[in-house]
C-alpha cells in the first residue's frame, strides 16, 4: 500500500501521476485504512489529499486531547471528520478543559454520533450538557461520564432530551455527590416546556437500557432513575459507591409493573441479604449475577434468588466478609445449583464447595459450560477427579489458588470430553510433568499456567515476561549432583518483583556453595 512510480504511466487504470490508489475504490481504501492502527492511520492520512480524504470521511472512532486550546480549532476538527460516530474527549483533571461552548457544538458537527465519552474534563458543567442536549441528537445511544464537572441538573437534560440513549455510564462526579439532589425532574427549569401529565412519569421520553455507576458516594440519587427505568432497564452495574443499597433496590419494589433488568453487577458495595431479597421479587427475568465483596450477603439471600430467578445463566460470587467470617457457605450455593438448571457459567470466589454442591452443579445444570473455582481449600483431587467424571458438557475451566496434585490434573485430562481450555493458577502441588502429559494427551486442549504454579528448571523461564514454557515442552532429565539440583529446581512467580527476588536468592546460593567448595 503506498504510492508507486513507474515509467508506464499510461497503463490502463494507473492512474495520473502514477498513483496505484487512484484505481481503487474509496471504499475499499477506507476498508484498508479501517484495519490500521491510529498511528499508522494518522500516517496514511499526510501522504496525499485523496489519502486524507478518504481517511476523513471514513473515520469512524476519533479520540483527542480535550485541553482548554482545542476549543479554537475543534469546528474545523469536527468538520474535517463529519462522519465520526464514536467520540473520546479525554484530560488530565489538573489541567483545564474544553469549555460548554465546545461541547454544545458537538452534536451539529456530527450529526452521525452514537458514542460519546468525556472523562477529566472538570471544566464541562450542566450549562454544556443542556445546550448540548437541546439539540436532541437523534443517534446518540451511548453516554460516558468521567470526573467531570457535571451535576444533576445536566444529567436529567440528557436523559429527557436525548430520545435513544440507552447506555449511561456515570464515575467519579464529586459535583453530583456534593449536591446530594436526587435524579428527578421535577423541579429543574430545563423541564418548564413538559406538561404536568409528562412529569409525572419520571423519564418516561427515555428507554435507558444499561446504567453503570462507579466511585459514586450517595446511592439515594438514583432510587427515582432505577424507578422510573425499570420497565426498560436491563443491566446495572453498581462499583464502589458507598451508601445503603439495599433501600435503593427494594425501591424497585414499589413500581407498578415487575423490572426488566437482566443483569446485576454489584462489586465492593454495602449491600446484604434486603437487597437480594429485593431482586429476586422485582427482577424474575434475572440472567446474570455478579457478587463481589457485598459485605452482609449470606445463605438466605442466595437462596431468595433461587426461589425466584430460575432463568439465571452466569453466577460470579466472590465471598469476601469485612471481618473474616465466611457469609457465604456451600448452602447458599446448593440452593441455586439446584433450583437453577440454565447456568451455563459459574466463577466461585471463597466459596467452600464440595462434592455434594458439584454433584448438584452437574445433575440440575446438564448445559455448564464455564466453571471457575478460586481461593477455596476445600477443592482437591476428589474434586477434581468428580468433575473429570460428571462435568461433560464442561468447556473451559479454571483452578486458582486451590490444593490440588497432579492426581487432580490427571483425572481431568482423562475426563470432561468437552473441554476446550484449562487454566491453572498459583496451585503449588501440580508440576510441569503432569501438565506435559496432560498436553501429550489432548493436544487440541488449550493449557494455560502461571509461572506461580510449579516447580520448574531455570532455563525454562522466560525472565522478560515471566511466562512458563515447560507446559508446552517435554521434561528435562534432572542431574545427580547437589549443585545442579541446587539450581535446576526454583519456585517461580509471574511478578517482576518476584523474579529479581529470586535472582538475588540464586546469586545468594551460588556465593555460598563457591564458599564451601574453597573450604573444602
Amino acid at each position: 500500500m503506498g504510492q508507486g512510480y513507474s515509467s508506464s504511466s499510461s497503463l490502463p487504470g494507473l492512474g495520473r501521476g502514477g498513483d496505484l490508489t487512484l484505481a481503487l475504490p474509496d471504499e475499499c481504501l477506507a476498508s484498508i485504512f479501517g484495519k490500521l492502527g491510529c498511528h499508522d492511520r494518522n500516517n496514511c492520512s499526510l501522504v496525499c489529499k485523496h489519502w486524507k480524504r478518504v481517511d476523513s470521511k471514513s473515520r469512524q472512532r476519533l479520540v483527542l486531547v480535550a485541553r482548554s486550546e482545542i476549543s479554537l480549532w475543534f469546528p474545523s476538527l469536527l468538520a474535517r471528520f463529519s462522519s465520526v460516530s464514536v467520540l473520546s474527549l479525554k484530560c488530565s483533571r489538573k489541567l483545564v478543559s474544553l469549555d460548554d461552548d465546545a461541547l454544545a457544538r458537538i452534536p451539529a458537527l456530527l450529526p452521525s454520533l452514537k458514542k460519546l465519552k468525556l472523562k477529566g474534563c472538570v471544566d464541562v458543567t450542566d450549562n454544556g450538557l443542556i445546550a448540548f442536549s437541546l439539540h436532541q441528537p437523534p443517534l446518540l445511544s451511548k453516554l460516558s461520564f468521567a470526573s467531570c464537572g457535571i451535576g444533576n441538573r445536566g444529567i436529567v437534560s440528557l436523559l429527557v432530551n436525548c430520545p435513544s440513549l440507552k447506555d449511561l455510564t456515570l464515575k467519579r462526579l464529586r459535583k453530583l455527590d456534593a449536591e446530594s439532589t436526587p435524579l428527578s425532574f421535577q423541579q429543574q427549569s430545563c423541564f418548564k416546556t413538559k406538561s404536568k401529565s409528562d412529569t409525572n412519569d419520571c423519564y418516561g421520553f427515555g428507554k435507558l437500557e444499561k446504567l453503570c455507576l462507579k466511585d459514586l458516594h450517595n446511592a439515594r440519587l438514583f432510587i427515582p432513575l432505577l424507578c422510573s427505568s425499570a420497565h426498560s432497564l436491563k443491566t446495572l452495574i453498581v462499583c464502589r459507591s458507598s451508601g445503603n443499597w439495599d433501600s435503593v433496590l427494594q425501591s424497585l419494589q414499589t413500581t407498578s409493573s415487575t423490572s426488566s433488568i437482566e443483569e446485576i453487577q454489584m462489586d465492593n458495595v454495602q449491600m446484604g441479604d434486603p437487597g437480594l431479597v429485593a431482586i429476586s421479587g422485582s427482577c424474575p427475568r434475572l440472567q446474570v449475577l455478579y457478587l463481589s465483596r457485598a459485605t452482609d450477603c449470606t445463605n438466605d439471600g442466595l437462596s431468595a434468588i433461587s426461589n425466584s430467578c430460575r432463568k439465571l445463566r452466569k453466577l460470579h460470587i466472590d465471598a469476601w466478609s469485612r471481618f473474616g467470617s465466611q457469609a457465604i457457605c456451600e448452602e447458599g450455593f446448593l440452593s441455586i445449583a439446584t433450583k437453577c438448571s440454565g447456568l451455563q457459567e459459574v466463577v466461585l470466589m471463597g466459596v467452600p464447595i464440595t462434592v455434594i454442591s458439584l454433584d448438584a452443579l452437574a445433575t440440575s445444570c446438564p448445559v455448564l459450560e464455564r466453571m471457575a473455582l478460586c481461593n477455596t481449600e476445600s477443592v482437591g483431587d476428589s474434586e477434581m477427579q468428580f468433575i473429570g467424571a460428571k462435568f461433560n458438557a464442561l468447556k473451559k475451566l479454571c483452578i486458582k489458588n486451590c490444593p490440588i496434585s497432579d492426581t487432580g490434573i490427571k483425572a481431568v485430562g482423562k475426563g470432561c470430553p468437552s473441554l476446550v481450555k484449562l487454566k491453572v493458577k498459583r496451585c503449588r502441588g501440580v508440576t510441569k510433568e503432569s501438565m506435559w502429559k496432560l498436553r501429550m494427551r489432548r493436544r487440541r486442549l488449550m493449557v494455560s499456567v502461571d509461572s506461580g504454579s510449579m516447580l520448574m528448571a531455570e532455563d525454562e523461564i522466560d525472565n522478560r515476561g515471566g511466562t512458563v514454557q515447560a507446559a508446552v515442552s517435554p521434561p528435562k532429565s534432572r542431574t545427580s549432583t547437589s549443585s545442579s539440583r541446587t539450581h535446576d529446581v526454583n519456585v517461580i512467580c509471574s511478578s517482576r518483583g518476584a523474579l529479581l527476588i529470586r535472582s538475588r536468592f540464586e546469586n545468594a546460593l551460588r556465593l555460598n556453595n563457591n564458599n564451601r567448595r574453597r573450604s573444602n
